[in-house]
């Protein structure tokens, strides 16, 4: 039996009596008889990055005592519409709209959790600032516009936060004390 020159094998010797055929194998290399590899084909062997519905991996968002990465995407359009609440309700409200969220779907929704925890330490250190403006505005007339400048930035970093709670993802507010865990 001639070997082609570009499969990389060397040629195999001739065989009387018919050629020869090797043994079929499933997954192209030699089996022994009653190996099995490892893992596949046992009970209760699970492949590498499946998650078992209801089971939180070790380090995640919301796991006692990790901080871990908040959680990406939403389970259905009522927590998308909470997160967004808290983003988008802090131009009109300041910090009502993310508490609000917070505390109505806070302990049922970890996103929708992250996503108001996010929005409040934001309206909370932009609220101290902006009254720290206001008085230091009234005490000097030259300094009267700063807290509308604040105002602008903070209706801009809330657009921003909302467009990325839109697409699932969570906003990192810049500059921000992160008081409420």
């Amino acid at each position: 039996m001639p070997s082609d020159p570009n499969s990389g094998y060397p040629p195999q010797p001739p065989v009387s009596g018919g050629g020869y055929t090797p043994p079929p194998t499933s997954g192209g290399g030699y089996q022994q008889p009653g190996y099995q590899q490892p893992g596949y084909q046992q009970p209760g062997y699970q492949q590498p990055g499946y998650q078992q519905p209801g089971y939180q991996q070790p380090g995640q968002y919301g796991a006692p005592g990790m901080g871990g990465p908040a959680p990406v995407g939403y389970n259905n359009s009522d927590e998308k519409t909470w997160a967004l609440i808290a983003h988008f309700g802090g131009i009109l409200v300041g910090f009502i709209a993310p508490l609000i969220a917070l505390l109505v779907k806070g302990n049922e929704s970890p996103t929708v959790k992250a996503h108001a925890n996010e929005a409040l330490n934001f309206q909370i250190t932009y609220g101290i600032a902006l009254i720290i403006t206001w008085i230091i505005g009234a005490c000097t007339i030259i300094l009267i516009f700063v807290p509308l400048l604040l105002w602008i930035y903070v209706v801009v970093m809330c657009i921003l936060g909302g467009m990325k709670a839109n697409n699932g993802e969570l906003y990192r507010y810049p500059a921000t004390l992160r008081l409420i865990k």
